[in-house]
């Protein structure tokens, strides 16, 4: 890409667009960049799930940015307004209040929104998604003590809802038709540790899926009927939920049903404007679209790599580091080397962290023993560490990154030992 573009403008506010800004500032950029946002502010959203929900945190508190740092930046900050339309060969963006802006090169931050069940009822007054601090308010006012909730999905959104809510007093029930989510993250022995974590709590834990939602005429909340192999008996009174005869039994009542199944890509304006989409916007390894003018970052964004798209990474660390490309593509800079993905999770009071790539390990290592501390698990191939899971500790993590990211060879019986001293190994 030849010269600097005298204008850049991101479109979305997320932690993919205000990285992007950041980066390119923070990389020598000069020229005009204007940032859209539809809301008032750009807010972080893992705290969404946890202290936010619970209200523990305000809206100020998971800004992504101080309220003065977009003047001080000279970054041009449109809030409160949607894009609605893209026009690449003329590098122009209408907006919804009819606004049109003209840049030399276009950033699509855009993100996604909380994917919804193909089910009857499936979006009913009392059945709420997890995507923005709108949807979290919402639902914060339909939690609390002895409130009945159903989760759908026992991935990173969904447990983490679930242990919000129950330490708000709700009565949790959490449904997944994995017996154990999150294996081919964290490995099955932490994995299933954790989900074990929910039925220790007092969480009912269903393995199963939701056929149907529909509101309850007698006024008792949000019924839902389920199907699934296997399942627990409900509270006396309140019915049964069904994990094989899926509607051969009266459906169970809930106050409140959250959706924790995932993410759907905003790629709308993407495909309005003739950009290849599939699954996200495709970008090449420097993020940048099928047309060379707009670039791509974040969840909307998906790499294509020998025409073969990759699996998308949802993470927050994922969304920073395209920005990071994107920044370097657009100076025409060598773009930054970047080790092992990372991302965390936090629920029942227990923060887990996983760096690498668990599912290409061909052996594992525990370290010390989950519930009883710091605990790890190693995933090795061919000698050498891909992956690392750890609950409660920090130094396997920022080790085991380093020693990913060298290709080190480990002895797997020195990982075992909790007594060793990780980043002894990193001078080996």
């Amino acid at each position: 890409m030849e010269g600097h573009p005298e204008r850049i403008l991101v479109l979305g506010a997320g932690i993919g667009g205000v990285s992007t800004v950041a980066a390119l500032r923070r990389m020598g950029y000069q020229g005009e960049l204007w940032l859209v946002d539809e809301g008032d502010q750009p807010y972080d959203r893992p705290p969404l799930s946890k202290d936010y929900l619970a209200g523990r945190r305000g809206r100020a508190e998971i800004a992504l940015q101080a309220a003065d740092w977009f003047d001080a930046q000279d970054v041009r900050l449109f809030r409160g307004v949607r894009a609605i339309g893209l026009r690449p060969e003329a590098g122009q963006v209408q907006l919804a209040d009819g606004q049109v802006l003209t840049a030399d090169r276009i950033v699509l931050a855009t993100g996604g929104r909380a994917r919804r069940l193909p089910i009857p009822g499936g979006d009913g007054e009392h059945v709420h998604v997890l995507r923005t601090a709108e949807d979290a308010d919402r639902l914060r006012t339909d939690l609390g003590p002895g409130r009945r909730l159903l989760v759908i999905g026992a991935g990173l959104i969904g447990a983490e809802v679930a242990s919000t809510a129950l330490d708000l007093g709700c009565v949790v029930t959490v449904i997944d038709p994995l017996p154990v989510p999150l294996v081919a993250a964290l490995g099955p022995e932490l994995a299933t540790w954790l989900h074990d974590e929910h039925t220790r709590r007092g969480i009912e834990v269903i393995t199963g899926t939701v056929t149907s939602l529909a509101q309850d005429t007698a006024g008792t909340g949000v019924t839902a009927g389920t199907g699934g192999t296997g399942g627990t008996a409900g509270t006396p009174g309140a019915g049964t939920v069904l994990a094989a005869l899926s509607g051969e039994a009266q459906p169970r009542p809930f106050d409140v049903v959250v959706l924790g199944v995932g993410m759907v890509a905003d790629t709308e304006l993407a495909q309005s404007a003739g950009l290849l989409v599939d699954g996200g916007v495709l970008v090449d390894e420097r993020q940048v679209t099928s047309h060379p003018r707009v670039l791509a970052v974040g969840d909307v964004a998906r790499t294509r790599a020998d025409g073969i798209p990759q699996r998308a990474t949802e993470h927050w660390e994922a969304a920073q580091r395209g920005a990071d490309r994107a920044a370097a593509t657009l100076l025409g800079s060598a773009a930054p080397t970047q080790g092992a993905p990372w991302f965390w999770t936090d629920r029942h009071h227990l923060h887990v962290e996983c760096v690498g790539h668990m599912d290409e390990a061909e052996t594992r290592v525990v370290r010390g023993s989950f519930g009883e501390g710091p605990a790890a698990v190693f995933g090795l191939a061919g000698g050498r560490l891909v992956a690392v899971a750890a609950v409660d500790d920090a130094m396997a993590i920022k080790a085991g990154r380093r020693l990913i990211d060298r290709k080190t060879l480990v002895d797997p019986s020195v990982l075992a030992d909790p007594h060793t001293e990780l980043r002894g190994l990193l001078r080996a």
